[in-house]
């Protein structure tokens, strides 16, 4: 089963075994080889119960299309970036389906240098082979297995010194996916006292969705932080390619406060450096980089934009509102375990709480969230919205649409997989930011 629906903008991903099953793995195995024709691969897995077989099928297509494929087994997404990038593959595939409830399965994959193969980079081609005629394998390729751990542990671990981490005591929510493989080699090399939490993987995540975006599943963490007195929470989703945290007083921290935070950490040691952020971001994002001597550039939503920007400038960091996190120096890739090890770092070494360390930002920047809308045609929306507020700020269509006023901007774009607007909007004031952000509202759901 192969289900065209199944290959969104930046990945495939669908339902198991309705929508995509291990015929239609063998069938994207063999159409990406053909159509890149990489002579070495990475196949990695998720903890998903679909995952095994699914890997097996794609590994299968892969190798009976000619490629030498390098097993990685069960690895977090972040580790088979690294592995195309550390060991110069031509390409690699992760079978996971991220964040998605218990009944999806999924790829992300990516071509020579961890690049993206996205809608507009190979994976519509993909698409189009593997529903075509195969033909014949080729034949010539093999599978065999390879440990990427050691290097990926050391990598990790390069990012911060780890001497000057203190003993904090941090609450860790796995939510049963990739984190609770992946930390733990990264744990035993800190002095921290790590309360750790469905560290077990577990594809049918018996405590919560892995998706600590929605409200619901950031309950535990918000909890267990806070019943701990802890100084820090920290959530995963599924694969393990995002963290999200919580502050000490129990308060989830928005993705662009934390680009924030880790744009000053970044900069402390590469100064003047190029740092990339999402158009949704708060102001508190450019501010900070900018104060901090660094080189603040905005840029689309999506990480195949924000990376081929990041080589493109030869940016050190970069960092998106939806949790994603990439650094030059782990292939141009997103990763959650390096964030996490920084956040650490960033507390130790200034000595004070989060909280204390994002009040000046949550004085400052009073920010919606993501709101999200249903509508029924984008375009007439977005050109209500444009006629609207365009007397108000500067208008730009680099990613939807954004308008910048003096005292107040926002972002409206449209989603890539369903016919909704999101809208980020921020303020200089918490009432003026709510009487903004009724206004953009009344216009979308008119």
């Amino acid at each position: 089963m192969l289900d065209p629906k199944v290959f969104k903008a930046y990945d495939v991903r669908g339902i198991y075994p309705d929508e995509l099953d291990e015929a239609g793995a063998y069938a994207i195995g063999r159409a990406y080889v053909d159509e890149f024709e990489p002579r070495t691969i990475a196949v990695g897995r998720d903890m998903r119960l679909s995952s095994p077989s699914m890997a097996e099928a794609v590994m299968r297509g892969a190798a009976e299309s000619g490629a030498e494929v390098l097993d990685l087994g069960l690895v977090g997404t972040e580790m088979t970036y690294f592995a195309v990038g550390e060991l110069s593959l031509d390409g690699g595939i992760e079978v996971t389906a991220s964040h998605n409830p218990k009944e999806y399965t999924g790829m992300k994959i990516v071509r020579r240098g961890a690049l993206p193969v996205g809608g507009d980079s190979g994976l519509l081609d993909i698409r189009t082979r593997a529903h075509g005629d195969l033909g014949e394998p080729k034949g010539g390729g093999s599978i065999r297995q390879e440990d990427i751990w050691p290097q990926y542990v050391e990598r990790a671990l390069s990012f911060v010194e780890v001497s000057t981490v203190k003993p904090l005591r941090i609450v860790i929510d796995a939510a049963n996916g990739m984190a609770g493989v992946m930390l733990p080699p990264v744990l035993e090399r800190l002095p921290i006292a790590a309360v750790r939490c469905f560290f077990e993987p577990d594809g049918t995540f018996p405590n919560h969705e892995p998706n600590p975006l929605l409200p619901e599943n950031r309950e535990f963490i918000i909890r267990k932080t806070l019943d701990e007195r802890a100084d820090l929470g920290v959530a995963f989703d599924g694969d393990a390619d995002r963290c999200f945290f919580v502050d000490d007083t129990g308060e989830f921290v928005p993705g662009d406060f934390v680009t924030a935070l880790l744009a000053e950490s970044v900069l402390e040691k590469e100064p003047g450096a190029k740092i990339i952020y999402d158009v949704r971001a708060s102001w508190a994002v450019p501010d900070t980089i900018e104060r901090a001597g660094g080189v603040a550039l905005v840029n689309r939503v999506g990480h195949a934009f924000i990376k081929h920007r990041m080589r493109q400038e030869d940016a050190t960091f970069g960092g998106e509102v939806s949790g994603h996190y990439y650094f030059r120096d782990f292939s141009q890739a997103d990763s959650g375990v390096v964030p996490f090890l920084l956040m650490l770092e960033l507390i130790s070494k200034r000595g004070r709480r989060l909280s204390e360390l994002l009040a000046p930002f949550r004085e400052r920047y009073f920010i919606t969230g993501e709101l999200n809308t249903p509508v029924s045609d984008v375009a007439v929306k977005l050109q209500e919205l444009k006629e609207r507020f365009s007397r108000e700020g500067t208008i730009s269509h680099l990613d939807g649409l954004s308008v910048d006023a003096e005292d107040w901007h926002m972002n409206v774009r449209p989603s890539n997989t369903e016919p909704l607007l999101r809208l980020n909007l921020e303020a200089r004031s918490p009432d003026l930011m709510q009487r903004k952000r009724d206004e953009a509202l009344a216009v979308i759901r008119s």
